[in-house]
């Protein structure tokens, strides 16, 4: 995690990391003016506060109130060396807890993170750069020189991939930093990497060994960045919306029909069957939301047909909405990158298939098995911690590449199904397990959903997206019955990346669906893109018209200059609001694709609550109270927020009920709710306060330093882009 520091007043310092903003001082006897805690203070602090942690979660998991726990700490310093100190960390538990808990509990604080770090004997380097914001060497562990590890599916050596992808990156001006590793399995290594200046950007990898999980996370960081799917539905604000290009130098802009009909030189006839069936897509459904530019109208990128080689036009919110990360990746070769992009595309629809049609797998023999020990080792590790698992062969029948790993859970009843593909047997089966414990403890798998017999959920759209996210679907029960629909196969599609690539390209040309890819090698490392009409998509075609992204260019730059709006303007807003249909509950960082601090007030705003604050803004008091008994009956807002909005739902019934007097309850009021809360609430009834808690903003989008470090790293994208644009014109 990077942290950076800057110097106040006097000895106060601030230190500012992600989201949060941290200020230290010194005591008044060392020259401070005691304003805030010392950084030693904070240092000490953390390691009770990750030892309650622990125990926090411990109970949780096991439904223990924290009520009656008390934990301290106290630190024993050595008289003769001040730097040598016993931190002894004292927890009170209930005498009615049962000893296995009280034990459970001490085992918990042995886990510390803080602890863990101090007892390690942390290494500091440290070093001066000419330029902090410029020095962009990645944080990433470093291999012994000479080193050579090839392993089945990379066309070169790991060390050399992990040189050349930091190298990417580091020519980018980005800082990658490794925020985590894990591996509580043999041969089963997982570990999230992030921009340290924009955090939102992340990856996950996975791998059999340190070096491979590091080369799918950066490969997998730099397929996102070349697809920008990092910023899929973010507003990249009007610098660059005004921009001669806005996602590639190769984009084109079309302009709707007369009556919003779909532009001649988008898609094709295939796709136009697929995407607009019965004639509802409208030219305007596929403005693109990073712009929000109306008037340029649609901008859309090229792919290249793989039936004939024609340049095919897809209108970038088409992908945005429907196709989320399916289909991209990064390689030492195209034909890597291909293979490995055709790969996920099978794993996710075959997965797809057999979730939703409740197939049966069969399971891989033990003797198939033992021809892979890691692999086994893995397995068996797991069943050792007491999770059964279940290795199945899911390429009905020898069609299709994919593998299939599942997980019981008994403590919980929860079941997770991972599935992996690739050319080889091996490669597909490591990646099911590798997959399911991607970035996952032990106690993460209590949080696994239980099977299922209701079709109907097993099913449902949403069912799939959950899946693909992170796993965490539900599945049918009949997927554990003994009788498989297909016999197991020991299939095999290897060969050379290029032969690989041909068979998987081979494989949907015999099920009849057209292919379309894009490369990107703008960045230094080819990067390709696939999509298969009615194959690869992850949310339905119907989201197109009833649930596009793009709804963000109805509502963005109103609710962003929420505090000029006049009263018409704001009872156009709510107005609107109230039509859309929308869900109550969506945030407005959802609604809008802009990033805020979401320890805000408007990193937690909904539009319920947004409507709320209009309400109250346009003295609208019945429809502010109906709004309110919403928020109070759903939310998970703040404690704090919670009780502003109860001191403001019974100020509302009072001013409401004409034989009541707000003077005769304000005095309790502010003993119950203080007296910050109630002159917020009473000024927001009263109409002297406007949008309490909701600092101004604009379509600048100043003061939104999250988004804006979003957007900052989309631009340096950007200027390597028009970098690579302008050099090939040049030549």
């Amino acid at each position: 995690m990077e942290i950076n520091v800057n110097f106040l007043d006097n000895l106060r310092l601030e230190a500012k990391f992600d989201d949060f903003t941290v200020v230290t001082d010194q005591p008044i006897r060392y020259k401070g003016d005691g304003s805030a805690p010392s950084p030693f203070d904070y240092f000490l602090a953390s390691s009770a506060l990750c030892a309650a942690y622990f125990v926090r979660v411990y109970c949780l998991a096991r439904d223990i109130p924290t009520d009656n726990i008390r934990l301290s700490q106290n630190n024993i310093v050595d008289p003769e060396n001040r730097y040598n100190q016993i931190f002894k960390i004292q927890v009170q538990l209930p005498e009615d807890l049962p000893e296995k808990h009280r034990q459970g509990i001490l085992r918990s604080i042995d886990r510390c993170t803080v602890k863990k770090v101090v007892q390690t004997n942390p290494t500091f380097e440290i070093e001066t750069v000419d330029n902090l914001d410029e020095d962009a060497q990645a944080l990433l562990m470093t291999t012994p020189e000479g080193s050579r590890t090839y392993i089945e599916g990379k066309d070169l050596p790991l060390e050399e991939t992990i040189a050349n992808m930091t190298g990417i990156l580091r020519d980018l001006g980005m800082k990658i930093e490794i925020a985590s590793w894990r591996n509580i399995v043999p041969h089963v290594w997982s570990l999230h990497i992030r921009d340290a200046a924009s955090p939102m950007c992340f990856t996950n990898g996975k791998g059999a060994t340190k070096e491979s999980a590091l080369c799918s996370a950066l490969g997998e960081f730099i397929e996102r960045l070349s697809c920008n799917f990092f910023y899929n539905d973010q507003y990249f604000g009007e610098d660059i919306a005004s921009r001669e290009f806005v996602h590639y130098p190769d984009e084109k802009w079309f302009q709707p029909g007369p009556n919003d009909e779909l532009p001649a030189g988008i898609l094709d006839d295939h796709c136009r069957a697929i995407y607009d069936p019965d004639g509802e897509l409208a030219g305007s459904n596929l403005i693109d939301t990073n712009s929000g530019r109306v008037d340029r109208g649609i901008c859309a990128l090229p792919f290249t047909r793989q039936s004939d080689g024609k340049l095919v036009y897809f209108p970038s919110n088409l992908i945005e909405n429907l196709f989320l990360s399916n289909g991209m990746s990064a390689g030492n070769t195209l034909q890597e990158a291909e293979v490995q992009c055709l790969s996920e595309i099978f794993e996710r629809a075959v997965k797809k298939q057999i979730i939703e049609q409740e197939l049966v797998l069969p399971d891989v023999p033990l003797a198939v098995l033992e021809k892979y020990p890691d692999i086994l080792e893995g397995v068996q590790a797991l069943e050792k911690q007491g999770f059964p698992v279940l290795v199945k062969d899911a390429s009905l029948g020898g069609q299709y590449p994919v593998m299939c790993v599942t997980l019981m859970n008994p403590k919980t009843g929860g079941v997770f199904a991972s599935f992996g593909a690739h050319p080889s047997f091996e490669v597909a089966l490591e990646r099911s397990l590798t997959e399911l414990m991607q970035g996952r403890s032990f106690e993460g798998l209590n949080d696994v959903p239980p099977p299922t017999f209701n079709s109907q959920a097993v099913s449902e759209p949403n069912n799939y997206v959950e899946h693909f996210i992170d796993s965490s679907g539900v599945v049918s029960w009949r997927f554990f019955s003994a009788r498989a629909d297909y016999g197991f196969c020991e299939w095999d599609f290897s060969g050379t990346t290029e032969e690989e690539a041909s068979r998987l390209f081979g494989i949907l040309r015999e099920m009849g669906k057209e292919v379309y890819v894009s490369v990107h090698d703008d960045l230094g490392a080819p990067v390709c893109r696939i999509l298969v009409p009615g194959y690869s998509e992850v949310y339905p075609v119907e989201d197109l018209v009833w649930d596009n992204t793009n709804m963000a260019l109805d509502y963005r730059e109103d609710i962003l200059n929420l505090h000029i709006l006049d009263d018409d303007q704001l009872a156009d807003l709510v107005e609107r609001l109230e039509e859309s249909q929308l869900d109550n509950y969506m945030k407005i960082i959802n609604l809008i694709g802009v990033e805020f601090d979401e320890n805000t007030i408007w990193g937690q705003l909904t539009i319920l609550e947004l409507k709320l604050m209009i309400y109250l803004a346009l003295q609208q008091h019945e429809d502010a109270l109906d709004t309110v008994d919403a928020f109070l009956l759903f939310n998970d807002n703040t404690v704090e927020r919670n009780l502003y909005y109860q001191a403001m739902n019974a100020v509302l019934e009072i001013v409401l009920d004409d034989e009541l007097e707000l003077d005769d309850f304000i005095g309790n009021f502010r003993r119950m709710f203080g007296n910050d809360t109630m002159n917020a609430v009473v000024g927001s009834v009263e109409g002297t306060v406007r949008f309490q808690g909701l600092t101004p903003t604009n379509m600048q989008l100043e003061g939104l330093e999250k988004h804006q470090r979003l957007t900052e790293s989309y631009k340096k994208l950007h200027a390597a882009r028009a970098r690579k644009g302008q050099a090939m014109v040049t030549e």
